[in-house]
């Protein structure tokens, strides 16, 4: 991380302040990994954190020491905004445009507190008085652990925050198989073992958490599988029906774009789940290799993230975003064989 923003980090956090810390909507593991890890940190540093989620964060988090704190903004609009407009500093974590936070967006635009953003995506937003962006890392929890050893040797790191940080390393590298999964992802993985995180129980309550009604939603999606051979690609759809029949929860369908990526000879795969009380077809798109989904997702589906892993939405029904869908897919110069 650059020196003078940490200098400019240490500047705001040198006396003890209410913070808030905020990830995006609908925060996965590497979200809610590293806000809580921030909060145990700053509390250390005789801080007043809150964490504020946007909306609610999935079961399968809920594990993660003191989330039982976390304050949903969509559950308490007139509490966590007074808590907001009450901030003398604000964190903005895993994502680098406001928007991702959904309606709290119109109450951040109007604060004049300061902001910190620590995030890995590209193209990030001018919002923040202190930007850390850095598209090499792969998640904001290795972030989070560069910026807590870059405040010394005071012994911050401990059990609690190691938990946090690698919750988020683990799931946003698929388990440490996405291709910014480097040498030094696994020192600091290595780093955080060490400090006694119990590593195979994080595994199982990330991954071996299902409900019978799940494991029966995925395999819907696994039959709604549909492949376009001669442009290597693959897609799964899940209408509110078929979620609803299922009894469907948030977090439900995590993970299931990347059986897509399964198909022998597929490099590019998305899922398109219709979520009517928004109005809207929320889409995750995945590939191999340097075939850009972030580009892709930007220029036709008002999203974007990584090279290999973004996201995006459409306000089509579901049968028009497949009809747009295919047509990019068939149009796109990359995947033309």
């Amino acid at each position: 991380m650059e020196e003078n923003l940490i200098i400019e980090a240490k500047k705001l956090l040198q006396s003890s302040k209410k913070i808030a810390i905020i990830p995006h909507r609908n925060p996965d593991g590497d979200a809610m990994g590293s806000t809580l890890a921030l909060y145990h940190f700053l509390k250390k540093l005789n801080h007043q954190p809150v964490v504020i989620s946007p909306n609610e964060f999935p079961d399968f988090l809920a594990w993660l020491p003191e989330s039982q704190n976390v304050l949903i903004y969509e559950k308490d609009r007139n509490g966590t905004k007074n808590i907001l407009e009450k901030a003398e500093l604000i964190f903005t974590l895993d994502f680098n445009a406001l928007h991702r936070t959904g309606e709290m967006e119109n109450v951040l635009n109007t604060l004049q507190v300061p902001l910190i953003m620590i995030d890995h995506h590209q193209a990030p937003d001018t919002y923040a008085k202190v930007t850390f962006s850095d598209t090499r890392y792969g998640s904001t929890c290795e972030m989070i652990y560069d910026f807590i050893k870059s405040f010394g040797n005071g012994n911050y790191l401990d059990k609690t925050i190691a938990t946090c940080i690698y919750t988020g390393i683990v799931t946003d590298s698929g388990s440490f198989k996405f291709p910014k999964t480097t040498g030094k992802t696994h020192r600091i993985v290595a780093d955080l073992i060490d400090l006694g995180i119990e590593n195979t129980e994080i595994h199982n309550l990330l991954f071996n958490n299902n409900t019978y009604e799940s494991l029966q939603l995925l395999g819907k999606a696994l039959q709604n599988l549909r492949v376009i051979k001669d442009h290597k690609t693959s897609y799964i759809t899940l209408t509110q029906e078929e979620l609803d029949l299922f009894n469907y929860k948030k977090g439900d369908t995590e993970g299931i774009v990347n059986y897509g990526l399964s198909i022998k000879d597929v490099i590019f795969t998305a899922i398109f789940i219709e979520n009517k009380e928004e109005g809207i077809i929320k889409i995750s798109l995945r590939s191999l290799g340097d075939f850009d989904v972030n580009q892709l997702s930007r220029e036709h589906f008002n999203g974007g993230g990584h090279n290999n892993a973004a996201g995006g939405k459409s306000m089509l029904s579901m049968e028009d975003t497949i009809k747009q869908f295919e047509n990019v897919v068939k149009n796109h110069p990359k995947l033309k064989f």
